[in-house]
């Protein structure tokens, strides 16, 4: 049956890699649905800054819901949907996160191994949060909440010590619990990369990185999926930064309307 949550799991299986447009308002989603992209899916931390806070479940969820809405109503690709920890302690505190998200018609959920407590990020125990997983999409089958589930694991984003044995220890645990893919933000090395995809027979997302390798490369690799994370966001308010001190420093808006 082609459902939204059927198409989009589709998409990570086919030959080329899945290239996400991440997204952080309305403006940003039209964008990629103009140049055909097959799927976005928002970036926590862009929105985050968009509101004026920092990443780490600092934005409520009533807030982070407005601007998922606005983008769903706008925007006619299939959108998935940075959950960062769940916003919620139990797995079914953040099954009731997904019941409102599967109403929107969204398709999809990142949801991360670690957590951020008093400005400072850190992985939570595997086997506590594989239980977790395992009961979270437990319920979801048994309410028919049809949601691609891809679990970040944050060995390398967060530099731990031999990130690879630890990203694999993780992920052979989270590969039990009925999940739909992986998501490695920070990864960059081609080693790891192939020791991380024939670790697990899920589909592999890694992130924008400066030493990562060409799309190509990615799909050779194995990979089936590339987002950008919030790296969009930053570069474009970096050059609305860099603008506006030239029009300041010129006294005239040339450089803003010959850029």
């Amino acid at each position: 049956m082609n459902t939204p949550f059927n198409l989009f799991k589709s998409l990570h299986s086919q030959p080329e890699p899945l290239l996400i447009g991440n997204v952080w308002n309305v403006q940003s989603a039209r964008v990629f649905e103009k140049l055909k992209f097959k799927a976005i899916a928002t970036s926590s931390a862009a929105v985050a800054e968009t509101l004026g806070y920092t990443d780490g479940e600092q934005m409520s969820f009533d807030e982070y819901l407005f601007i998922i809405k606005r983008i769903k109503a706008s925007c006619s690709l299939p959108l998935s949907v940075d959950l960062e920890a769940g916003y919620g302690k139990s797995a079914e505190e953040i099954a009731g996160r997904l019941r409102h998200l599967y109403a929107l018609g969204i398709v999809g959920v990142n949801i991360e191994d670690s957590v951020v407590e008093n400005g400072n990020r850190s992985s939570v125990d595997a086997h506590a949060f594989a239980e977790k997983l395992s009961t979270l999409v437990k319920i979801c089958k048994a309410d028919r909440i049809e949601l691609f589930i891809n679990v970040r694991c944050d060995a390398f984003l967060l530099g731990l010590e031999n990130a690879r044995t630890a990203a694999i220890h993780r992920i052979k645990r989270y590969d039990q619990t009925g999940i739909d893919g992986l998501f490695l933000p920070c990864i960059t090395d081609e080693e790891d990369i192939t020791a991380i995809v024939s670790a697990t027979p899920l589909p592999v997302n890694v992130m924008c990185m400066p030493q990562l390798a060409g799309f190509h490369q990615l799909k050779t690799l194995g990979v089936k999926r590339i987002s950008m994370g919030n790296f969009m966001n930053s570069v474009l308010y970096a050059k609305m930064e860099a603008l506006s001190r030239k029009v300041v420093s010129e006294q005239h808006f040339s450089a803003l309307l010959n850029s």
